[in-house]
């Protein structure tokens, strides 16, 4: 059966292959249609035709085009709102390790050659007949990821494939890893140093979802990988997290391969991911109370067996989707935890109901209180009577204790 079967709805490959009938479909989406089961997402296709007429034939064609790339050979076609990369075979002239001059050829096995990796250099064509010049589809069945030709020249033509072989290796390798890659990689580890952070930070936090993920970090380390781009690795304590179900979010789980606390600024991640990782980062402690509710100390805890009234206290002064975060890591240092009871503490998290003290300084100038350091005052001391309730008095009760502690008449 042509794997072009498996797409949903091919309407606007079909409109793309009606004006260049001798492209092919690449990479990716060739790869993931082949392994089945794999959500399809991005439909590039190849092209003999130079860019400037593919760009002529599609605008005559009706379609919409975009120059996204053309000194690269790309266009991309917009129908119905959806993207179609197409870009002309290629060969590189020269490289730097990071960028590529490159001209345009017919010859598909030059452009092939050129790829990373023989799972990515496969090509499909309109008849659903696959086109695999480096034994790509041997691979896939394989469950293996290799270079293209010569290991060591791909990587020296682009340093980022280190990454991307881990990160596919995460995604599709189930045995080893490949020796000639390991190899290449470990020769020429250093060039990861020329890479920026965001590129690495990339390519790593997409690894870090792949379903072979502590198999892929063991390599990382073995070849001396791993600590170039995260300082001081736990992969014991990823492991264990991974083992209890910890989710496929790739922030939280290098929170729980790193306690670097530089980590976020090193690989200059987004202010929201930095902020996340600060969250459940041990130098960020959770804040605990006494039986009155005043803050005692900076040693609070999560457990289990914490009752309504102290998640309540707790959540009224963290993040609800931190102090989740947080139990991931506390539960992965126990290493032999009550997963069940685990499971339950976060379900008790996620749907409880974040308590908000319900009174503010607007209450307390209304009984007759004068506008300064006494309104903090009078708040301080009832917000801790209200969490040493388990924060559960609403604002009726709030206002009543109020009156209680403060005998005045409401302004008239």
């Amino acid at each position: 059966m042509s794997i072009l079967k498996k797409l949903p709805d091919r309407t606007g490959l079909d409109r793309l292959w009606a004006v260049l009938p001798e492209a092919r479909l690449v990479g990716g989406s060739v790869r993931d249609l082949l392994l089945g089961g794999q959500a399809v997402h991005d439909l590039d296709l190849a092209t003999p035709e130079p860019p400037e007429d593919v760009q002529r034939l599609l605008q005559q064609a009706g379609i919409k085009t975009i120059p996204t790339g053309l000194s690269h050979g790309t266009v991309t076609a917009l129908i119905d709102h959806v993207p179609f990369e197409i870009t002309t075979l290629r060969r590189d002239v020269t490289t730097d390790g990071r960028h590529a001059e490159v001209a345009w050829t017919t010859d598909w096995r030059e452009d092939a050659a050129r790829r990373d990796f023989t799972i990515n250099a496969l090509f499909c064509d309109k008849d659903g007949v696959i086109h695999d010049f480096f034994e790509g589809q041997r691979d896939i069945a394989a469950s293996r990821v290799r270079f293209v030709g010569d290991a060591v020249q791909r990587i020296e033509e682009d340093a980022l494939r280190i990454l991307r072989f881990f990160r596919f290796d995460a995604r599709f390798g189930t045995v080893q890893p490949n020796d000639e890659a390991l190899a290449a990689i470990r020769e020429r580890v250093g060039l990861i140093s020329g890479l920026s952070a965001e590129r690495i930070a990339s390519e790593l936090l997409r690894l870090l979802v792949g379903p072979n993920l502590i198999r892929t970090l063991m390599a990382m380390q073995q070849i001396g990988l791993l600590e170039r781009i995260v300082p001081e690795p736990r992969i014991d304590r990823l492991a264990n997290a991974l083992s209890n179900g910890a989710p496929e979010e790739a922030v939280l789980r290098l929170g729980l391969l790193s306690d670097a606390p530089d980590l976020s600024r090193s690989l200059r991640l987004s202010i929201k991911q930095g902020q996340r990782l600060a969250r459940f980062n041990p130098s960020t402690p959770l804040i605990a109370f006494d039986e009155q509710g005043a803050e005692f100390s900076k040693s609070g805890h999560l457990s289990p067996d914490l009752d309504g009234d102290a998640l309540r206290r707790l959540l009224s002064c963290h993040d609800q989707a931190g102090l989740i975060d947080r139990s991931w890591r506390v539960q992965a240092e126990l290493f032999e935890p009550d997963r069940e009871n685990w499971d339950d503490l976060r379900k008790r998290l996620a749907t409880m109901a974040v308590p908000v003290f319900p009174l503010a300084g607007r209450d307390i100038v209304a009984l007759g209180v004068p506008a300064g350091k006494e309104i903090g005052k009078v708040i301080g001391d009832l917000t801790r009577w209200w969490r040493a309730k388990g924060c559960r008095p609403d604002r009726q009760a709030c206002l009543a204790e109020l009156n209680n502690r403060l005998p005045l008449s409401p302004r008239g």
